[in-house]
């Protein structure tokens, strides 16, 4: 993605020395960072309104003091955007900036000031890009419900029309008999997802394979960039599970989450699209709030995360085909999305092993974390699943949702 840089300046000063000067300035920050600088004639754009027509994000380089009624007139048009402001250490540049910023939060906006190193200026720049990337991939997304939630999903339902209007998502409901009838309709499992799997003994096996083919089906047929199933209906209806074809679509690039939980996608999905890669999602089952050691299980995992995988039973029914994934080990971020859109769960943490218990869901993985944060998660939680995504991210989760007024 480009970032725009708008400039603006003081009639006051030499323009001539002030583009010199600008222009090593950008050029010097350029170096430190992968996303194009575009910048344009001092005083154009309008840092908000042109970014989706013109594909990227923007930035307000303030390059002298003396510009802030320059700048005033544009605060209606940066409602629910942050502002951000670049600066240099000159020509008033920082203080111009620090008057402007008060200014946008008076007047309940929020923003940041880029202010440092080129290094640094250029390291934040790629972090802005990343998020407002985010941002356009999520918006005009459609996810399918394929059932209702699971019944004892009693805290993670969603409010579609908050999706619709702050993330610009909508929700389509798909009926379990469609899907049903999909199963029906397979009648071979190609040899090319086979190829992609471990081979497995299971008498089980070829079900959950066919299961991955319909809802392949559906994810075409209704324009899905992601899916939430009921999966213990299957339990009756055909004597399997969805794990395996929910591990499988995760893993090529289609956001899944289990049992009809639509926050849990939603946050899987906010993950995929700031970073690239898939989420975890996990059931909390032990939690330390004086060490911060914390135990996360599901008997489904996206095979693009584990290192190696073996194939088990679904837990709680012991048939179908689950999945026991090995985790690496290292930094990685925990977060939840609430289905309300007003609350946010977002810490890093670290993944210490993975384990392997008779009593649990069969994916399991030991995490630490800051004591109080643990603990919070006993006070505060934001309902049962959560996601867990390799790396460290949060300061550009919360900066996703920031906008949005999303606290923890």
């Amino acid at each position: 993605m480009d970032i725009r840089i708008i400039t603006l300046t003081s009639a006051l000063h030499d323009r001539r020395r002030i583009e010199e000067e600008s222009a090593r300035f950008v050029a010097e920050i350029q170096e430190h960072t992968p996303v194009r600088l575009i910048v344009e004639a001092d005083g154009a754009g309008d840092n908000g309104a042109a970014d989706n027509a013109k594909g990227c994000a923007s930035v307000v380089y303030v390059r002298t003091g003396g510009v802030e009624m320059q700048f005033a007139g544009k605060v209606p048009v940066l409602a629910g955007r942050p502002v951000y402001l670049l600066t240099s250490g000159g020509n008033n540049s920082l203080a111009a900036s620090m008057e402007i910023l008060s200014y946008v939060r008076d007047h309940g906006g929020s923003g940041e000031i880029l202010h440092g190193s080129a290094e640094y200026i250029g390291r934040r720049l790629t972090e802005i890009a990343r998020v407002e990337h985010a941002r356009r991939e999520l918006e005009g997304s459609v996810i399918g419900v394929i059932g209702e939630p699971s019944d004892w999903l009693i805290a993670s339902r969603a409010d579609e029309t908050a999706l619709r209007n702050l993330l610009g998502i909508s929700v389509r409901h798909i009926s379990m008999q469609e899907l049903l009838e999909e199963v029906g309709r397979v009648k071979e499992v190609g040899a090319d997802t086979r190829l992609k799997l471990k081979e497995c003994p299971s008498a089980y096996f070829d079900g959950a394979l066919r299961i991955y083919e319909a809802l392949r089906v559906l994810v075409a047929r209704h324009g899905l960039n992601g899916l939430t199933l009921r999966c213990f209906d299957l339990l009756t209806s055909l004597h399997n599970t969805g794990c395996l074809a929910l591990a499988l679509l995760n893993s090529e690039g289609v956001p899944s989450s289990c049992e009809g939980d639509v926050p849990a996608l939603l946050t899987m999905m906010a993950a995929k699209a700031l970073t690239g890669r898939s989420g975890f999602q996990a059931n909390p089952s032990r939690i330390n709030p004086e060490t911060g050691e914390m135990v996360f299980a599901h008997c489904t995992v996206p095979l693009d995360m584990v290192r190696d995988y073996s194939y088990d039973t679904h837990f709680e029914s012991g048939i179908g085909v689950a999945l026991h994934g090995e985790l690496p080990e290292g930094e990685a971020t925990l977060m939840k999305v609430g289905g309300d859109m007003k609350r946010l769960f977002v810490r890093e943490v670290r993944l210490l092993r993975n384990s392997c218990e008779s009593n649990l869901c069969r994916t399991q993985v030991v995490l630490r974390s800051a004591p109080e944060d643990a603990a919070f998660l006993l006070r505060e939680p934001i309902a049962n699943h959560h996601v867990i995504v390799s790396g460290c991210w949060r300061r550009q989760v919360e900066a996703l949702f920031a906008p949005l007024g999303l606290g923890r």
